[in-house]
């Protein structure tokens, strides 16, 4: 059986080792577009701390592991698919046949439409050839503009900071982490990196970005601020445009079943490519975090193998982040359902807030700043969609009873 994964992320690396493991004689060839060893791209902030080397980012760090597991791994870029005739063709012009394909292709950052986007000095911050240009330009005391303040860019910010730069975000919603944080956890956040000495201009968009040195960035308040470096950090879509006329499904990813099959029975997809199930909500939407690429991977090799033995019960949205300190998270249906019961606990002076959102007496969702303890019982609560009960009441009187919920619900003890 020739099984080919296309893809050298996390999704695509978990996929292989999960063939190999369940089919030891099996034939395997991993196809990653980069000229490094599969990396992790979520490393790539601490590679800009110099918390770790190159090397650091690398998923398997054993020299020769691919090789041991028997594991050919192409240094190609996927050009098309034949579904139909079971091939794909590289970059190179070379032709591969297979029996079983995972497309683990993952995602590209999103160009805002402004001029000079395109220009020297603009980078994003996705592949380790990024993080070589941020890293020679990004140097005490240099000036730069980070445009996006998600959740990548708040990754990014960290380490910029660490590398004394004087730095400006540029941020068009009305808060820091939009999609995970509500105007009362986002604003905190924002006031916290102020109070650390970053400028954080939220409800501003950049409009133009002129040559010259430094770089000119113009906002649409007219103000234009003079960067060394410019990063954006606006956004990803997931990488289809290849799939073209192959006869695979997609719409804002390529489209599965609960097996994390394509529309081609012998296809399957994985990652920040693969339209997946939602836990929380049911739907088969786009999730691009590192933890769902992993469970992907996981599941579609393990049907790949055994003919869907392996329904995918969905992904629980999750996000964690550490910036400049300040721990924040936010775990399934944060923003609340229709019907839906919630408490909120806020403390601006020492940056401590706690949401909690529940549909019936079941929590559905959870965001934080500033609390570490018992939100992975959050996550077990929201997971294993825990009848509470009486302790609904009790968490919407104090929600920080978090594990006595869970041991009294879950565990059964009182």
């Amino acid at each position: 059986m020739q099984y080919i994964v296309a893809g050298a992320g996390p999704a695509g690396v978990v996929a292989c080792e999960t063939i190999r493991k369940l089919s030891p004689d099996a034939s395997i060839t991993l196809i990653g577009a980069e000229p490094e060893p599969p990396y992790s791209r979520m490393a790539i902030p601490y590679l800009l701390s110099e918390k770790i080397a190159e090397q650091g980012t690398y998923l398997r760090k054993t020299s020769g592991y691919y090789q041991q597991l028997n594991i050919k791994h192409l240094q190609q870029r996927v050009n098309s698919i034949d579904a139909s005739a079971s091939q794909l063709k590289l970059d190179n012009g070379e032709s591969l046949n297979f029996d079983r394909l995972l497309l683990a292709t993952g995602a590209t950052p999103i160009n805002p439409p402004i001029p000079g986007v395109d220009m020297e000095g603009v980078r994003h911050c996705w592949t380790l050839d990024d993080a070589r240009e941020i890293a020679a330009r990004a140097k005490s005391g240099s000036s730069v503009v980070l445009m996006g303040a998600g959740f990548i860019g708040c990754i990014i910010l960290e380490s910029l900071v660490k590398r004394g730069v004087s730095l400006t975000v540029v941020e068009r919603g009305d808060r820091m982490v939009p999609r995970m944080m509500d105007d009362t956890a986002g604003n905190m956040l924002k006031q916290w990196c102020e109070d650390k000495g970053v400028r954080v201009l939220t409800s501003h968009s950049v409009t133009a970005i002129e040559a010259g040195e430094p770089l000119s960035v113009v906002l649409d308040s007219g103000e234009s601020l003079s960067a060394d470096l410019v990063i954006s950090a606006t956004g990803v879509r997931s990488n289809i445009d290849y799939l073209q006329d192959s006869g695979i499904e997609t719409d804002q990813g390529i489209l599965v079943n609960g097996y994390l099959q394509t529309s081609h029975s012998a296809i399957y997809a994985a990652g920040d490519v693969a339209q997946g199930r939602d836990f929380s909500t049911g739907e088969f939407t786009v999730q691009a975090i590192q933890p769902t690429a992993v469970e992907h991977g996981r599941v579609a090799a393990t049907n790949m193998v055994q003919d869907n033995t392996l329904e995918h019960q969905g992904s629980l949205n999750m996000n964690v982040l550490d910036t400049l300190g300040l721990i924040s998270t936010s775990f399934g249906q944060w923003m609340g359902v229709t019907g839906g019961d919630s408490i909120c606990m806020v403390d601006r002076e020492r940056y401590k807030y706690l949401n909690l959102q529940f549909k019936d007496d079941v929590l559905v969702g959870i965001s934080s700043l500033g609390h570490t303890e018992n939100i992975g019982v959050a996550r077990g609560l929201i997971r294993g969609k825990v009848s509470l009960g009486q302790w609904k009441a009790r968490l919407q009187k104090n929600p920080e009873r978090l594990m006595e919920a869970w041991l009294a619900c879950s565990v059964g003890v009182a």
